[in-house]
């Protein structure tokens, strides 16, 4: 089974191993006398340019197979696993875990905890270090690999071991000092979760993470997600406007402090605390070049200043004449509400239909978009007014897929509708390029 998970699917034309006796199928065992244990090893030991590498055949049989190549050139051989490993679940039980709070009769893969370092590399996956051996750790620094992400929500060793249920939690913390010391790169999370680790705790946590500094890069303060499948769960409640406030004073206090010792804001507040608060989103300058992005940390910040630099260059092109509608989850619609009206504003042609969607499916206490299911957009846009387009935000959908959470399609979607269907990105080019038709977004290059 082990060696299953290092067949070759593929050798590519380029490949070294390209005439050689190795076929599809056959596991990578070795590689100059060393073990493989994972795609980290593979990478690692081929930037050498002699390998002798050993090869297992379905029957068992091994073979040896020598090839010389550049130390850059890729050696061309694809697995049928990615981490040539299996994947490694999550030991925890957190008390805000959202894989907790889904409803049953969904597809499998949706259930699925994953606490795998190797994922946090590859994927940017956050991990809490419960699952890391010492021997992890050893690769880690071995290999230098960075940065990697880790989810700290608390330095308190005794809430950690709480908030994770898992009485490690507060002991595997220790390991951040080793990768401190090999100037392993990090970024860490917190995901705040009400009267359990905000105010003093929340405190705690961010003057105990600036210890790390430089090698700890930034921090992120999320809010708990919460839907309506939590009975038998830990009683969590969610943030209000007011508690959002206080959010806010601590991280934007901490900030003025970090900043002014070491030229960075270090811990960032997520979009939804500036939203639920009613206060207006920070200047690009507050974000430290947006290296929080993927965590939502600026997102709607980046969104914005590229829809208005968008918008400076429209006067280039012929004035839309449509009637369209997007889609957008409840948190985000007076942000997108607000491009529209502008859009609007300076092409009376223009008639958008900006439709919030209430989560009925996961509860309405989920509030982004990237949560809206197929069943809950056909059920409340049905009897709208849509025009010939339904703009729907790129993250509704599963990477690379064309379904939603819910499995519907968006095939099934737009017949549903009787309405074409476009997946826009995120980015506020594309916005503006998909409901004027201006090819803006062929000229710029977004940020990462």
């Amino acid at each position: 089974m082990e060696t299953n998970l290092r067949a070759i699917r593929e050798i590519t034309e380029e490949s070294p191993f390209k005439g050689t006796e190795v076929s599809c199928g056959d596991s990578l065992v070795m590689i100059n006398g060393e073990q493989i244990e994972d795609i980290f090893d593979y990478q690692y030991l081929t930037l050498d340019e002699k390998l002798e590498c050993v090869f297992e055949r379905p029957d068992g049989s091994r073979y040896t197979v020598s090839i010389d190549k550049d130390s850059d050139e890729d050696p061309g051989l694809v697995f049928d696993d990615g981490l040539m490993d299996g994947y490694r679940s999550c030991t925890n039980k957190c008390v805000f875990c959202f894989i907790d709070q889904m409803p049953p009769g969904m597809r499998e893969t949706l259930y699925f905890k994953d606490d795998d370092s190797r994922l946090s590399f590859l994927q940017g996956n956050y991990v809490t270090l419960t699952n890391m051996s010492d021997h992890d750790v050893d690769r880690i620094c071995k290999y230098h690999l960075s940065p990697i992400n880790i989810s700290f929500h608390t330095t308190n060793p005794e809430l950690r071991c709480m908030m994770l249920h898992n009485r490690f939690a507060g002991e595997s913390l220790k390991k951040v000092d080793r990768l401190k010391e090999a100037g392993i790169v990090m970024n860490g999370q917190i995901v705040l979760c009400k009267g359990l680790n905000d105010g003093a705790e929340l405190e705690r946590s961010i003057s105990d993470l600036t210890r790390y500094m430089p090698e700890l890069q930034s921090i992120s303060v999320v809010p708990v997600g919460l839907t309506r499948f939590r009975d038998g769960l830990y009683p969590l409640q969610p943030f209000e406007p007011d508690d959002a406030l206080k959010v806010l004073e601590i991280i934007h206090s901490w900030q003025d402090r970090i900043y002014e010792k070491t030229g960075i804001h270090f811990v960032h507040a997520s979009d939804e605390w500036y939203i639920l608060a009613g206060l207006p989103l920070p200047e690009e300058d507050r974000y430290d070049g947006y290296v929080q992005l993927e965590n939502g940390v600026g997102m709607v910040r980046l969104m914005l200043n590229e829809f208005d630099d968008a918008y400076r260059s429209l006067r280039f092109i012929i004035k839309p004449h449509e009637e369209l509608s997007i889609v957008t989850g409840k948190l985000m619609y007076p942000i997108i509400s607000g491009m529209t009206e502008k859009l609007m504003s300076r092409y009376p042609k223009l008639n958008i239909h900006v439709y919030a969607i209430r989560n009925d499916f996961f509860g309405e206490k989920i509030t982004v978009s990237g949560l809206i299911t197929g069943q809950d957009m056909i059920a409340q846009l049905k009897d709208k007014p849509l025009g010939k387009r339904v703009l729907i935000p790129e993250n509704t959908l599963r990477a690379g897929e064309d379904y939603f959470l819910d499995d519907i399609t968006v095939t099934q979607l737009a017949d549903a509708l009787q309405s074409r269907v476009e997946i826009v990105k995120s980015s506020g080019y594309d916005f503006v390029d998909s409901i004027t038709g201006s090819g803006l977004r062929l000229g710029k290059k977004r940020r990462n």
